[in-house]
């Protein structure tokens, strides 16, 4: 089986050739509309047809869960051999046409990190896991200048994941052991691919035309967003006078009946009880019926809601990282022990801080990545959720408040740093072993207060079960 999916992907990839060298518009350019196809393409073209045919068809024998994700996968990257195809015979575009080249791979990288979250009780999520925290190393075409060690350090962020796989499967299935062994060796290969064709960042072609995004030039603007709502009905002057007060006094009034309340009720026969006389349902006209339902006011909540920019500036000593939705691969460099970082409202992005920084805050934050490099002076997370980051150097304290799901990846170095946490749940801290794999401790969430006859004494509980 593991040979037939290899014959197949070789084929695939002989067919995506065939369709580039055929293709003359749609930003093939003159290589394409020659035959020629590129060399970094045609390397480009071994890995797929190697180790990543070699993990698919491993991730079919195993089926489920991997199977499904690995799917995602192999559209990831033959999105991505599009984007060197169009990079192979184009000249560089402006980010904004760069951008819409890239949405493609984005897209399915956040398909193949939500398919991770949306079975978390699957048993296989280990391999899920490491899957979902690597791929954000497709990335690599948008990184400038070291793609290769941004590939590098997306590997090590699942060697937790795969490491676990092994751990589980190394004494009953084999087969398991061989998924881990070609998985990482994607990523191994595709650092040493950009090293030779790509070292400074993704090659773009001197000549030819400069690409194409393909997205609309234009439009008619955007709608003005909705008015606010009606200012709601004052009951006391709806009805006029004294009206509201007298009828509120009768309400209860019938309400002090208590069970005598249906005794003024009518009783209806059952001749004209429309459920038990067909005769009623043949009329066909129109049954008596009582006031019409209310129907609610439009409120604020169901105006759409307003898309921010993203962000990526320094504004005085101030790092602001701002409503990103997808984006991987962004790099803060060229920092100063006086300035901070602040992310807001980011969702599914990956941000990587070089260099010494005086203090960290995550603020409503999903899924994101963080790699500071070396030394912070503290760490602020409020309101996030799923939210893991990794601490390369010195850290004094991290501060975790008001945070659902959070993984903190320390390093030798950041071991003797202070957790202080409040209000918050599904906390765990990575601690490395010296075989270099991580052990997962869960940071306590319940606790346990008592009066020793002079104060309160709170000691952290074990979670039974």
């Amino acid at each position: 089986m593991a040979e037939l999916v290899g014959l197949v992907q070789r084929l695939e990839v002989a067919v995506g050739r065939l369709e580039a060298m055929s293709s003359s518009g749609g930003g093939g350019g003159p290589a394409a509309a020659s035959g020629v196809v590129s060399v970094y393409v045609e390397a480009y073209d071994k890995l797929l047809s190697g180790p990543v045919a070699q993990y698919t068809a491993l991730s079919q024998k195993i089926g489920g869960d991997v199977q499904k994700h690995a799917e995602l996968m192999k559209q990831a990257f033959t999105c991505q051999r599009q984007l060197l195809v169009t990079a192979s015979s184009s000249q560089k575009p402006s980010d904004s046409v760069l951008t819409s080249l890239l949405a493609p791979v984005s897209k399915v990288i956040q398909e193949v990190q939500a398919f991770r979250e949306k079975n978390r009780s699957s048993p296989l999520f280990n391999h899920l896991s490491a899957v979902s925290e690597s791929v954000p190393a497709l990335g690599w075409v948008a990184m400038a200048p070291k793609p290769g060690p941004y590939v590098k350090d997306m590997q090590d962020a699942a060697m937790f994941y795969t490491n676990r796989v092994l751990k589980d499967y190394k004494e009953k299935d084999k087969m398991h052991v061989e998924w881990v062994n070609a998985y990482v060796s994607i990523w191994t290969e595709l650092q040493a691919y950009i090293k030779q064709h790509h070292t400074t960042g993704l090659s773009w072609s001197k000549t030819g035309p400069v690409a194409s995004g393909g997205a609309p030039s234009g439009g008619a603007p955007a709608p003005p967003p909705p008015g606010p709502p009606p200012p709601p009905m004052d009951l006391d002057k709806s009805s006029g006078g004294d009206s509201g007060a007298t009828s509120r006094n009768a309400l209860f009034a019938s309400l002090n009946k208590g069970a005598d309340i249906t005794k003024g009720l009518k009783h209806v026969p059952d001749d004209q009880k429309t459920h038990k006389n067909p005769t009623l349902k043949a009329q066909g006209g129109p049954l008596l019926s009582g006031p019409k339902p209310f129907a609610a006011r439009p409120t604020a909540a169901a105006s759409p809601a307003r898309t921010l920019p993203p962000v990526l500036e320094l504004d005085g000593k101030k790092w602001k990282v701002e409503n990103q939705e997808g984006a991987h691969g962004l790099v803060i460099s060229d920092t100063e022990l006086k300035q901070v970082v602040y992310a807001f409202k980011c969702n599914n992005s990956t941000v990587q801080v070089k260099g010494k920084i005086n203090s960290i805050t995550l603020d409503i934050l999903i899924l994101p990545l963080f790699l500071p490099h070396y030394s912070v002076h503290l760490y602020l997370l409020s309101d996030c959720s799923s939210v893991s980051f990794q601490v390369m150097g010195k850290v004094p304290t991290i501060s975790i408040n008001k945070t659902d799901g959070c993984h903190v990846y320390l390093s030798k170095d950041s071991l003797s740093c202070e957790i202080v946490s409040a209000k918050s749940s599904e906390m765990n801290v990575l601690v490395p072993n010296k075989d270099g794999e991580y052990t997962e401790i869960p940071v306590p969430e319940q606790f346990k207060t008592v009066w020793d006859g002079s104060k309160l004494v709170t000691t952290a509980t074990e979670i039974a079960g």
